[in-house]
């Protein structure tokens, strides 16, 4: 068990220290050859593992940039919730309309599945000039058919990313047109594919195939990574001038997984490059060490008004991290939940956050549930921390203040 170091909560805003005071160890350091700092000409990138969240590099990984073709990654996840939820079919048909050809069809100039103008066209066959052909009349009929117009679907695919938290994806058009206010960040483009990774495993299939044919002519997958042998399956690029080259992959090696997020690179060439790299750097230069296993009592979480003062709080599964090679850098981290607790609680409530760092990345970012169930106390228990509330409150307001 790695020990607690708590501090005094504070009402709305609870701060709890975790010290977890680890090193990769001298013995490891001295048998292990140091992992050299990754760099990139990549204007922005984030490389993380999949099943734990542990970030293995970032640069510029939150500053907004234009994610061109990316954004075809957030039509896609609009469309699978919707076919999950039964609200669209593989088999059901969307009309190639007079925009969604024009705009993005032959006579577009861009990238096309060459969808004819006034075919009905399987929602399947959809998904596929998406994913593999970047087809931008395709995105448009998914975005025409679910919601009416472009951008209504816009405003759904905003919306579906605040549901899943990410709060900085903001988009405009389905298919990655040029907008001003049309925005990602890698990380968060990062996390949505993940999520999709997890959540659609059989429809974020249609990512890793290598190549579609539709209306005669055969088109390759543009995630060129695809036919590197390097365990990629899938994913999108994208360029346009404004944004430059950019690409989300994953790719699984030895039972990781690991998700990629790069944009702004120069040519197509240095795209591919630097994915590359960048996943075959992750794969081969970090040790994985498990913090907690499932089930084991990270910390515990103030509670006002209950039987009990405090709450033991556990993660869904084990907590592990993924630590430099031959580096002896020390982690820290801490439990941030807002509070107090007010009893009673349910147990299996999510109600905090653990974050890990490495030196001042945050490398981890872990809901934590209650582990156990909270009643409510007895009038004097409850008297007794309405006092120490007041206390609480009293000193912020007059002592901290001043």
């Amino acid at each position: 068990m790695i020990p607690l170091l708590v501090c005094q909560p504070f009402r709305f805003s609870v701060f709890i220290g975790l010290a977890l005071g680890l090193m990769t160890g001298a013995a490891a350091a001295q048998t292990a050859t140091p992992v050299a700092p990754f760099t990139t000409p990549a204007p922005y990138a984030i490389l993380m593992d999949s099943q734990s969240g542990t970030v293995l590099f970032e640069k510029a990984a939150d500053q907004l940039n234009s994610p061109a073709s990316l954004a075809k990654i957030m039509t896609a996840e609009v469309v699978f919730q919707a076919i999950t939820e039964g609200r669209l079919r593989l088999d059901d048909t969307y009309t190639i309309s007079q925009n969604a050809w024009r705009k993005g069809g032959a006579p577009s100039g861009g990238s096309t599945m060459y969808a004819a103008l006034n075919s009905q066209v399987r929602i399947e066959d959809l998904i596929r000039g998406l994913v593999i052909q970047s087809g931008n009349d395709a995105a448009i009929a998914l975005a025409e058919g679910l919601a009416g117009s472009e951008e209504a679907f816009a405003a759904m695919m905003t919306a579906r990313a605040r549901e899943l938290g990410l709060k900085n994806l903001s988009f405009r058009n389905p298919w990655g047109k040029f907008d001003p206010d049309q925005k990602v960040t890698m990380r968060e483009m990062a996390l949505l594919s993940n999520h999709i990774i997890k959540t659609y495993p059989d429809l974020y299939r249609y990512f890793g195939e290598r190549e579609f044919t539709w209306n005669k002519i055969k088109q390759q997958n543009r995630n060129r990574l695809l036919t590197m042998n390097i365990g990629a399956d899938g994913l999108k690029t994208g360029n346009i001038e404004d944004a430059g080259f950019g690409l989300v992959a994953s790719a699984v090696e030895n039972g990781q997984r690991l998700i990629l997020a790069i944009n702004g690179l120069k040519t197509a060439k240095d795209r591919d490059e630097e994915g590359r790299r960048l996943l075959v750097w992750g794969f081969r230069s970090f040790d994985a060490r498990t913090l907690f296993a499932a089930n084991d009592i990270i910390g515990q979480a103030q509670v006002f008004g209950g039987a009990q003062s405090q709450v033991p709080l556990v993660a869904d599964g084990p907590v592990r991290v993924f630590i430099p090679k031959g580096n002896s850098e020390k982690m820290t981290g801490r439990i941030v939940y807002e509070g107090p607790l007010l009893a009673p609680l349910e147990a299996g409530k999510s109600v905090a956050s653990l974050k890990i760092y490495r030196g001042s990345t945050l490398i981890v970012d872990q809901s934590l549930k209650t582990a156990e169930s909270i009643e409510q106390g007895t009038n004097l228990q409850r008297a007794m921390d309405a006092g120490l509330e007041l206390g609480i409150e009293l000193f912020r307001t007059y002592v901290l203040k001043k």
